[in-house]
């Protein structure tokens, strides 16, 4: 990695209209000292702390999407649970972690994709109509465990806060 990607500090970027770890996030980025951008189309409440910023985009398809994805980089992490805005983000350089806590990474969101486009054509043939688990608190746990360990990891790199 290049220095010059390296003087970058870490960033957060939330794709905040259905994440439900956003309270989680917060608490890992303040022990962190990590700046979190939470994106949505819509109202979100943050905390008052000049760490959070909260940015609202136009609604639209993808709109909160390109705007993270404008900005994800190295040193930068992506919370969602949207792959192609995961695939995006790990293509620009960036981590990715679902709200589950589950990591993508660049060896596996290929097949993550793939199987998110069959699964999407199975259920639109009528095939499957069930969604994902429900979120539980083990989900939370994973998600905590991920996050702070990508921060870790950025900072061990060189990444500054």
């Amino acid at each position: 990695m290049a220095m010059s990607d390296q003087s970058h500090p870490i960033t957060i970027y939330v794709d905040a209209d259905a994440c439900p770890v956003k309270d989680e996030v917060y608490r890992v980025a303040e022990r962190h000292g990590v700046k979190v951008y939470v994106v949505a189309n819509s109202f979100i409440a943050i905390p008052r702390d000049p760490l959070v910023e909260r940015v609202i985009v136009p609604a639209g398809l993808d709109v909160a999407d390109d705007w993270i994805a404008e900005r994800a980089r190295p040193g930068a992490i992506v919370i969602t649970a949207d792959i192609p805005l995961a695939s995006r983000a790990i293509n620009a350089g960036a981590a990715a972690i679902a709200p589950n806590g589950r990591a993508f990474t660049s060896s596996s969101i290929g097949n993550v994709l793939a199987t998110r486009n069959l699964m999407e054509g199975l259920r639109s043939a009528g095939q499957i109509t069930g969604g994902p688990p429900p979120f539980a608190a083990r989900d939370r746990s994973a998600f905590l465990s991920a996050l702070d360990l990508a921060i870790i990891r950025l900072k061990r790199a060189g990444f500054i806060v």
